[in-house]
């Protein structure tokens, strides 16, 4: 390497907490994917359609189904991961707690800035006011998902393992 550094040095830990949260947020984004989805599909959903769809829609104007669907999933699950790793690299230790206000700030985020931005109006009420319940409830197992995967007690605290 031209740098300096050796290749096989071992990542640092903040680089490792990143990559925690970022797998972490994306398996929390297919879990409250699936649950919107599945209502979305079922019409069990006050919304239209999934809501990182109708960004792209809005975003990038008509599109295919099967490449509107590919591009909303793909910028929802980047979305996600993202977000996972600032809660782990803004966080020094995450809890369950902290993760679920975490998914309620985000929730807020997406309902004062994206729905307006697709003109759904704040929270999703310029169609319904259960949007903004549903996507409240969508973004909490988010958060909860985050915070059962990142709440981990650092190694000084846990137990010794026993055989």
């Amino acid at each position: 390497m031209t740098d300096g550094q050796d290749s096989s040095a071992p990542a640092l830990p903040g680089a490792r907490r990143l990559a925690a949260g970022a797998g972490a947020g994306a398996v929390a984004t297919l879990a409250m994917s699936a649950v919107m989805l599945t209502t979305v599909l079922t019409g069990a959903s006050p919304m239209p359609k999934p809501v990182p769809a109708a960004l792209v829609a809005h975003t990038l104007g008509p599109l295919p189904e099967p490449a509107l669907m590919a591009l909303a999933a793909l910028t929802h699950l980047a979305y996600g991961a993202i977000a996972g790793a600032i809660l782990a690299g803004l966080l020094r230790r995450v809890t369950l707690g902290k993760a679920l206000g975490y998914g309620a700030g985000l929730w807020a985020l997406m309902g004062l800035a994206w729905l307006p931005y697709v003109g759904w109006g704040a929270f999703g009420t310029a169609i319904t006011v259960k949007i903004a319940a549903a996507t409240l409830l969508l973004h909490l197992i988010y958060g909860a998902i985050l915070g059962l995967l990142l709440d981990r007690k650092p190694a000084t605290e846990r137990a010794p393992a026993t055989q």
